[in-house]
């Protein structure tokens, strides 16, 4: 129920008078049956404007701490993100990991759509990353097809870090479904779960216009960090250097 009061009463009407989202590729959205929507993620608002604007309600795998929160922001978040379609998730890997996939399963088995972030998380920089193949593997035991998912547009108006976004118009690109069945019955080979999402990924770069880069997004987001932790230490070591030698003068 708050899911579509939402949509159609608060949250909806806003997105479109501000921001205009263009759907591109409609006729590739799933009007029946169970289906994965495999996005790219590059923005917080991507799990506002997809399940919003979609004629079907989608559901998202979140990750757990947006649920878990104390006090009234808690509270509100929680109920926020319920409200948008999300079910919360523990990331943490290993027997987390299979939870989350059979929580999917669940999803799809009721015939509902499911939104997938094949990534992992959101990209640090606006770039494409390799994708991870829980979404072949829930495709494939599930029997349905996924449908990529390019959301244009959302890191310019809120890139990670930004609390508010920006006015701007944002874009959401459908692609043409992509039939697994003839893999039906190997779901575990990890052979077929990197060819079938590396086809997922090479969908989302022809629909985002996004440069790929063949390394997992967790990853990336570690190396940024390690090189700006570099260049913060070189600047440090360089107004040291400028300070000695300006007291070495003064002492001259």
């Amino acid at each position: 129920m708050l899911y579509w009061f939402l949509k159609l009463f608060v949250l909806g009407p806003v997105l479109r008078t501000l921001f205009r989202p263009k759907i591109i590729g409609k006729r590739n959205f799933p009007r029946h049956g169970a289906a994965i929507l495999a996005s790219n993620h590059v923005s917080f608002s991507d799990s506002i404007f997809l399940p919003l604007v979609a004629p079907r309600r989608i559901t998202f795998l979140a990750k757990s701490e947006y649920f878990t929160g104390k006090g009234i922001k808690g509270a509100l978040s929680k109920a926020f993100f319920a409200g948008v379609g999300q079910v919360p998730i523990d990331r943490s890997g290993g027997r987390a990991a299979e939870a989350a996939i059979q929580t999917g399963l669940a999803i799809l088995r009721r015939g509902e759509l499911l939104g997938i972030y094949p990534e992992g998380t959101r990209s640090p920089d606006g770039r494409l990353y390799r994708g991870r193949t829980g979404v072949a593997r829930m495709a494939l035991e599930a029997g349905v097809p996924i449908v990529p998912v390019a959301m244009i547009g959302t890191y310019e108006i809120q890139p990670t870090g930004r609390v508010w976004p920006r006015i701007k118009r944002v874009k959401i690109a459908y692609g043409a479904p992509i039939d697994v069945s003839e893999f039906a019955d190997q779901a575990k080979d990890p052979v077929v779960l990197r060819a079938i999402t590396n086809r997922v990924m090479d969908a989302l770069r022809e629909l985002s216009g996004q440069e790929y880069v063949d390394i997992y997004a967790t990853k990336a987001r570690q190396l940024l960090a390690e090189q700006a932790a570099s260049e913060s230490a070189e600047e440090e070591i360089a107004l040291a250097e400028e300070a000695a030698d300006a007291e070495e003068d003064d002492s001259n």
